[in-house]
């Protein structure tokens, strides 16, 4: 691939064609279903998905099917086919079209659907989770068709129900199976990176569990002169079972139930990462004068572990409680709070969710009333080890295009589609990426997309599908992977209704002993020992 050609065509590409329609996209506001009622009457899914499905098809791109899908009852979703050429090779790229709501007041200035290009950024909501995503995805194949190379089969799926779980995803992969095929390569492109100076490979993602916690203490509100020092507060059995869960001092989280064991080799990625980065890590977030992180004086390295391989409580929600410009001295007869428990990629939510309805419905504090609502459930990710030619492809990339290495880390969110795809595809390997970089605020106010960053990750993903398609039945394989059999697979049906915790995460990882496989969280080392390079020499 001629890299000075690739990055002339992305970025006039960029200009031109991708920032104008990607600030169209971001003034619409479709939300996603889990935050919008009316979505499916009130016309803004099918808005968005208009307005990409026509940008899709002025592209031309040679050889290309696109179709728009919308069953009853189910989000849109795009899908489209491209041809091979000269390849056997199958890639297939991911992003979503679904938004997440404003949350909260946006700066001066700004505002979720009124995008904005202020130092190089795009602001909106939706400009980097993950409408970009889309316009990477076909504009990174869209130059290697430029260029008259080889490309492998392309699928690409733009679904409109990430932010609610992906709900639909499945039915829809069920259904098109057969047109998906076996991918050698999945690229997602909903990922974030360290920073904005190189590619970034995410290695992990981490699970979830969210649930409705209420206390309930009265049948109706008393006069807190009355009854304060004889009624429990709710508040207070609210917080006396949250430090069941959080140590409110340290802010980690108590039960070694939520704790895995750090793959080693994770370990030494997160300390490269660490002197990349530097106190990046910490510096994104707006602190206000005299914050500090959870671990004030932990090294960077464990600033990066905590947010991608421990378990950390937050409380997203809460109801029971009157806004304070209208409260009155009432003695509340509930509280309820919507908890979000943040898991360890390789720890089995399902499992995580039970000891988390033990934990805090059991011995209710003073006889309180505790009922506990399941909200979501999903697993981690834990990437399997990169292939010989992956590995090179993204380095050269990165090099290429940035000047700099190829970095990894683990992402401290969740994509729920990902553990699917492990369990469907184990013999696939995965590209997952992102321009959601440090102070991009996806879900939160002031989203932005840095706008040069993602040109440069559309020519990355371009060089690495460009170089699957040249790739040799075997060349440069993991000697290790274990065999599937076709008959063996299950279908994205029963995939996804294991996806809460009974997938079989199956993966090499090299450790200082060999390679690793990873099996539900447990670690093992594997045999024959994965040959090392070091140096020209091979290390067996």
């Amino acid at each position: 691939m001629d890299s000075k050609k690739t990055a002339e065509f992305v970025k006039r590409e960029w200009t031109e064609s991708v920032i104008p329609s990607l600030m169209d996209f971001v003034r619409i506001p479709n939300v996603s279903p889990a935050f919008d009622e009316t979505w499916d009457t009130n016309g803004l899914q099918m808005q968005a998905f208009d307005l990409v499905t026509k940008w899709a098809e002025a592209q031309n791109l040679n050889n290309c099917k696109i179709e728009l899908l919308k069953d009853a009852a189910r989000t849109p979703l795009l899908v489209m086919e491209i041809e091979a050429h000269d390849s056997e090779k199958v890639c297939m790229l991911y992003a979503h079209i679904d938004k997440q709501p404003p949350m909260g007041v946006w700066m001066e200035g700004l505002g979720p659907y009124e995008p904005a290009v202020k130092e190089g950024k795009l602001y909106g909501r939706g400009a980097v989770d993950d409408g970009y995503g889309f316009y990477c995805a076909i504009t990174s194949i869209k130059a290697i068709q430029a260029q008259g190379l080889p490309c492998p089969r392309i699928v690409m799926l733009f679904e409109g129900c990430e932010e609610s779980g992906s709900r639909d995803l499945p039915y829809y992969m069920d259904k098109l199976s057969d047109r998906i095929g076996t991918p050698d390569l999945i690229c997602c492109l909903d990922a974030g990176c360290g920073n904005y100076e190189q590619l970034w490979m995410t290695t992990s993602l981490r699970g979830c569990v969210a649930v409705n916690l209420t206390a309930q203490m009265l049948m109706e509100g008393a006069h807190s002169g009355t009854s304060s020092g004889i009624v429990p507060s709710s508040f207070r059995i609210c917080r006396e079972l949250l430090s069941r869960l959080e140590d409110e001092k340290t802010g980690l989280v108590v039960p070694e139930e939520f704790h895995v064991e750090v793959p080693l080799s994770r370990v030494k990625q997160v300390s490269a990462a660490a002197e990349i980065l530097g106190e990046t890590v910490v510096r994104q977030f707006s602190f206000v004068e005299g914050g500090h992180p959870v671990a004030k004086d932990a090294p960077v390295s464990e600033h990066i572990l905590a947010r991608t391989w421990r378990p950390a409580l937050s409380v997203i929600g809460c109801d029971g409680l009157p806004p304070t410009r209208v409260a009155g001295n009432v003695m509340l007869p509930f509280t309820k709070l919507k908890l979000s428990m943040r898991l360890p990629p390789t720890l089995d939510a399902p499992q995580a969710m039970q000891r988390l309805e033990r934990i805090l419905t059991s011995d209710p504090p003073q006889g309180a009333r505790i009922t506990l609502e399941p909200v979501a459930t999903g697993n981690g990710w834990h990437a399997p080890l990169e292939e010989e030619w992956l590995n090179e492809a993204v380095h050269t990339a990165s090099l290429t295009y940035f000047d700099k290495p190829c970095a990894h880390m683990g992402e401290g969110g969740s994509i729920p589609f990902m553990g699917m795809l492990l369990d469907m595809f184990p013999k696939a390997q995965f590209l997952v990426t992102g321009a959601a970089g440090p102070g991009s605020n996806m879900h939160a106010p002031n989203e932005f997309l840095h706008i040069d960053y993602s040109a440069r990750l559309a020519m990355c993903v371009a060089q690495v599908v460009a170089t699957l398609a040249t790739k040799k039945p075997g060349e440069a394989a993991s000697k290790d992977a274990a065999a599937v059999d076709a008959g063996d697979r299950k279908s994205f049906l029963e995939s996804f209704q294991q996806s809460g915790g009974k997938l079989f995460f199956v993966g090499c990882d090299c450790g200082t002993a060999g390679c690793v496989i990873f099996d539900q969280g447990k670690e093992m080392v594997c045999r024959p020992v994965k040959q090392l390079k070091t140096g020209g020499a091979v290390v067996k």
